[in-house]
């Protein structure tokens, strides 16, 4: 999607963006798709009840598809190292990005999941001048890392605050615009096939000729064919 939007960037340069980046401009092309508003369904945790919630593109933005790190270096949008030190602790790590996330996508143990997606983003670890592995890194320092990759990229991590109208149930749930969108674009793909299928039943017209329509005059159509 982001490769048909952007044909000004290679692939690398999308695949190296960060996820809130990448996210930031998926959320856009969304926009400029199917409009600003997004309806969705959750499930409660309590009673097991099925939850719609409706909410804005601008409510779940956070920066702008091409807002730049503040951190400098290396790389089109600007990401490059970022640097921490935790006590007599050193690191040097860069922001995760699809290929690290497509890297544990899979991975049921979420701890382990989380060591491998830090073993790809850490670029240096020393301990009093000395250089250590990353499975040497202290669990204080490992949070400290995490807590600063979330401040570096906001948009990687959208949280939903939703309450249960049934039970009164409140909780927190990730917003993932990559499945979300790419669920839309399913369902809507599905519905221009069956409409293709109709019209071309019931006129005997090209596929081509169909999609050719504009949506409003294939509606009509429809409607006559379905009596």
């Amino acid at each position: 999607m982001l490769a048909t939007a952007y044909p000004e960037m290679t692939r690398d340069e999308l695949a190296a963006l960060s996820i809130g980046q990448r996210d930031a401009r998926l959320l856009t092309i969304r926009e400029q798709t199917f409009g600003p508003r997004l309806t969705g369904l959750s499930e409660c945790q309590a009673c097991q009840g099925r939850l719609e919630f409706i909410l804005n593109v601008a409510d779940i933005r956070v920066v702008s598809p091409t807002h730049p790190s503040p951190y400098q270096g290396e790389g089109r949008e600007g990401i490059a190292a970022l640097s921490l030190s935790v006590g007599d602790y050193e690191v040097r790590f860069r922001l995760p990005n699809s290929l690290d996330q497509a890297a544990v996508t899979g991975n049921e143990d979420v701890a382990i999941a989380r060591k491998l997606l830090l073993e790809r983003c850490l670029l240096a670890l020393h301990h009093n001048g000395e250089e250590r592995a990353a499975d040497q890194l202290p669990a204080n320092v490992l949070d400290a890392v995490v807590e600063q990759m979330a401040q570096a990229d906001p948009q990687a991590d959208v949280q939903l605050a939703l309450s249960c109208p049934a039970c009164g149930h409140q909780w927190q749930t990730a917003f993932d615009i990559v499945s979300f969108f790419w669920s839309e674009i399913n369902a809507w793909a599905a519905r221009i096939l069956r409409e293709v299928h109709i019209l071309a039943s019931g006129y005997g017209w090209r596929e081509a000729d169909i999609l050719a329509l504009r949506p409003w005059r294939r509606q009509m159509y429809l409607e006559m064919v379905s009596g």
